[in-house]
């Protein structure tokens, strides 16, 4: 099955469309996404670059420096600041989704944490999923 899904932006200015499973869903803790997320973890929703489709608005990039040190490229509603993707350079043709920009979430489940060397001591990892200090 090749599902279509949306999403969007918080004020409505950006609207996307994904085609496609996606290769992984995984939560990051590391400092720059609690950063970017305003909260603990943030999540990446990957998928080839190709499957991202922009139905409305224009995005606004810059780029950032990873924890890792690796550079990675971010992409933003200019009117409201919402973080749509990630496209981190080693990975070539992958752009990773900041998946509560979707309509739907919930079906969302992770197959791993990253990152866990700088977890919130209070969040709790569900038993079974695979978990990695730092970068995998």
């Amino acid at each position: 099955m090749n599902a279509r899904r949306e999403g969007g932006c918080q004020c409505g200015a950006v609207r996307y469309a994904v085609e496609g499973e996606p290769l992984w869903v995984t939560v990051c803790h590391c400092k720059e996404c609690q950063r970017q997320s305003g909260s603990a973890f943030g999540m990446t929703f990957a998928v080839k670059r190709e499957a991202f489709h922009l139905l409305q608005g224009q995005l606004k990039t810059f780029t950032r420096s990873s924890d890792s040190g690796r550079p990675v490229g971010c992409a933003f509603c200019p009117e409201c600041g919402t973080r749509i993707y990630h496209e981190p350079r080693y990975v070539d043709g992958v752009g990773n989704l900041k998946p509560g920009t979707l309509d739907d979430t919930s079906f969302l489940e992770p197959i791993a944490h990253a990152w866990t060397s700088s977890k919130q001591r209070w969040v709790a990892i569900p038993e079974g999923v695979k978990t990695f200090d730092t970068q995998p």
